[in-house]
């Protein structure tokens, strides 16, 4: 799951900090994340997918297909 929340940022040309201020978070605290020193949250998680338009089965690993998110 961390390098897929990694690859995502670099893929998409973001910096840490740019991620962090989506996530209303700090860039140290997003470190963290993307090294694993800390969990990522669920409310965090839904952000991701939100803002990447993948689903979290593909940021958790459990596919490796970036599915784009059903449009509502």
């Amino acid at each position: 799951m961390l390098s897929r929340i990694k690859d995502l940022r670099e893929d998409n040309d973001y910096k840490q900090i740019e991620i962090a201020k989506i996530l209303h978070t700090t860039q140290q605290q997003y470190s963290k994340i993307e090294t694993g020193k800390s969990e990522i949250t669920a409310d965090k998680l839904i952000i991701l997918c939100m803002f990447y338009n993948v689903s979290a089965d593909y940021i958790l690993g459990f596919t490796n297909k970036k599915t784009p998110l059903p449009r509502k």
